[in-house]
């Protein structure tokens, strides 16, 4: 397999991007195609459906895999095996999105302008496939361990951060970004208490940096401290 283009997204960085596809709506992401696949013949009818099935590959995870994983939500301590998880420590690391088709642009080959994408820049795409609801949306599904959304946790801005943000011309889509990913708390699961330590995520051009003060309601909370030039 060979792939047919590549990601340019709003995650540069592997750390804090959304765990699955369409937390982070705000987040977008161009798939460029590469030739002789960005042809305008090979995508035409895609703009008629909503949503597309994107076949990846991990390629920043090592080429590695354990039959035992650690997943997130279990909060990093116990282990289930690596075909009831989504790791991206696979034997094949291959990964499965379902992203937003937003545009077509076929002016200079193929490009695709994808929303709530949960990938990396530079992350090669090996298929895509358009998404029939009809058949492959099963509501009542069991999902073992997944059972249910991620709790959100409120997010925060100092001054000098929301200073930064209405400097900037994309200032109003940025901060919807960094809320949708902050709020499901990027922080490893095995933190072990260091709430006080400040972690920075990596957002289009930015390092955001954050802490987990602590608030006087009891409520979770996760504030900017600060966003600097990457």
């Amino acid at each position: 397999m060979e792939a047919i283009g590549h990601i340019e997204s709003d995650f540069p960085d592997k750390f804090g991007i959304p765990r699955q596809p369409g937390l982070a709506p705000a987040a977008r992401a161009v798939l460029r195609l590469a030739p002789p696949y960005a042809d305008p013949l090979a995508v035409r009818g895609l703009d008629a459906f909503s949503h597309l099935w994107l076949t990846f590959v991990f390629h920043q995870s090592p080429p590695r895999w354990t039959p035992l994983v650690r997943p997130p939500r279990l909060g990093g301590n116990a282990k289930v095996g690596v075909f009831a998880s989504r790791s991206t420590h696979r034997p094949n690391r291959l990964g499965l999105s379902l992203v937003e088709l937003l545009e077509i642009d076929t002016r200079r080959g193929v490009r695709l302008l994808l929303g709530g994408a949960d990938l990396v820049s530079g992350t090669p795409v090996l298929d895509i496939k358009p998404y029939l609801p009809w058949t492959e949306s099963h509501p009542d599904a069991r999902s073992g361990y997944a059972s249910a959304a991620p709790q959100h946790l409120a997010v925060g801005f100092s001054a000098a951060a929301n200073a930064t943000l209405t400097a900037r011309s994309d200032g109003d889509s940025l901060r919807a970004l960094i809320e949708q990913v902050l709020a499901q708390d990027p922080r490893p699961a095995y933190r072990n208490g260091s709430e006080a330590r400040i972690y920075g995520v990596r957002l289009r051009d930015v390092d955001v940096r954050f802490h987990a003060p602590d608030d006087e309601t009891g409520m979770p909370l996760l504030r900017v401290v600060e966003i600097v030039p990457a």
